[in-house]
């Protein structure tokens, strides 16, 4: 700890923090969650357990004079047997709307992945301090943003001045839902992520339900997004129910359906946008299941390669464009009754063009330049004059996507 300034220690509590459903209390501190104590109970998956503990979107927000402020938390951290070591997360700094610093936690638990004989080993670590000096010396809102992609359990807060939370921005809030580019994958920082980018042009307090590998149809998920507050929604739907390979077209339809249903059941009436999967060539014709190639892994390069068979698409196995198909036919049939339903076929989010100039690095995930491009794009189609989340008069039901504009 800084010995420089008299601090003073705030506890960290639910109402210091925003974009988390729950916060579980530990031995040391707080837990943020992105899904709430029952959705986690009915949940066997430890891939969904790691993302949704996972605190993308999640951050800090109070009010306060402090020129300093120190925060300690114990992350988790992953480490891949054969590949080079990850970055620390980065804790991303706002102050009064703009960016004003990073930082990262060194030390912390490790979770040692061998993705070839599929074990984990937990191993314990020490705890971290992130520390951010120099702040003006004025009332100011403060937020610092978690790690999108490390488990970030928060032990204390410092400042040279009080705290209160935050008030009300009194913006509206939009919900997102979504897999591992929804989370942030290969983003360079949490505020770097497409939702986060795209929530601060749209001018919107973002909750971001992107599960890293488990955007699945889950209905415990489904039924965390009926019991959520939101002046928004969106539902990125597709790739990870491909590289699951998790179910064939006959049980895809009714899926969305029941999915839909159950969203509807607790918010009748919000814009309520479907996104298809972006472009990705190696699930665009080919089913999954999905494998990574770790032929590459000791220089640091890991890629997923699909391999179902093609031809596997007559007996109803799922690939991106039969995916697209489906929903575009399940939301025009639905939006009879649903005016207040939308579609965007995630290819006007990242297309062809965008893949010859910006292709994925792995085949999978996209970068952090492509990351702002999406969010940006997002930002235009979603909360633009034309978009279904701009502010319009009840009743309007604008049109959310132009045929032919994968680009």
């Amino acid at each position: 700890m800084d010995t420089e300034h008299d601090w003073i220690t705030t506890a960290v509590t639910a109402e210091l923090l925003r974009g988390a459903l729950d916060v579980e209390h530990t031995e040391r501190g707080v837990l943020p969650h992105r899904l709430p104590a029952r959705a986690r109970a009915q949940n066997t998956d430890g891939q969904l357990a790691m993302a949704e503990s996972q605190p993308s979107g999640v951050r800090l927000a109070f009010r306060t004079r402090a020129t300093a402020v120190e925060l300690d938390t114990l992350p988790t951290k992953r480490d891949y047997v054969g590949a080079p070591p990850r970055p620390d997360g980065v804790y991303d700094l706002i102050v009064d709307g703009r960016p004003a610093g990073q930082g990262s936690v060194t030390g912390g638990n490790v979770v040692v992945i061998d993705m070839t004989a599929g074990t984990a080993e937990h191993r314990p670590g020490p705890a971290g301090t992130v520390r951010f000096t120099g702040l003006p010396d004025t009332d100011k809102d403060v937020e610092i943003w978690l790690p999108h992609n490390e488990t970030t359990e928060l032990i204390a807060l410092r400042t040279d001045a009080p705290v209160e939370p935050a008030r009300d921005p009194g913006r509206r809030v939009w919900l997102h839902h979504g897999s591992s580019i929804s989370q942030g994958s290969d983003a360079g920082s949490p505020t770097g992520t497409w939702p986060a980018l795209a929530a601060a042009l749209g001018g919107v307090e973002l909750i971001n339900l992107g599960l890293g590998g488990s955007a699945l149809l889950d209905p415990f998920t489904a039924r965390t997004l009926r019991d959520t507050p939101a002046d928004l929604i969106s539902l990125k739907i597709g790739i990870n129910v491909v590289n699951a390979d998790l179910m064939r077209l006959r049980a895809f339809g009714p899926a969305v359906h029941g999915f839909l249903d159950t969203v509807r059941d607790g918010h009748p009436t919000t814009p309520l946008l479907v996104v298809s999967p972006l472009l990705c060539p190696i699930h665009e014709d080919t089913p999954g299941p999905c494998f990574p190639d770790f032929s590459d892994i000791h220089n640091g390069r890991l890629r997923f390669v699909a391999m179902g068979d093609p031809a596997d698409r007559a007996s109803g196995k799922l690939t991106l464009r039969v995916i697209r198909d489906e929903l575009s036919r399940i939301v025009k049939q639905r939006a009879a009754d649903d005016p207040n339903l939308h579609y965007l076929d995630g290819r006007d989010l990242y297309g062809e063009a965008d893949s010859a100039e910006l292709p994925l690095p792995d085949d999978l995930h996209p970068d952090a330049t492509t990351h702002r491009r999406i969010g940006e794009r997002f930002a235009r189609l979603a909360f633009t004059a034309d978009g279904p989340f701009t502010e319009l008069a009840p009743g309007v039901s604008p049109v959310t996507n132009v045929p032919g504009q994968h680009t």
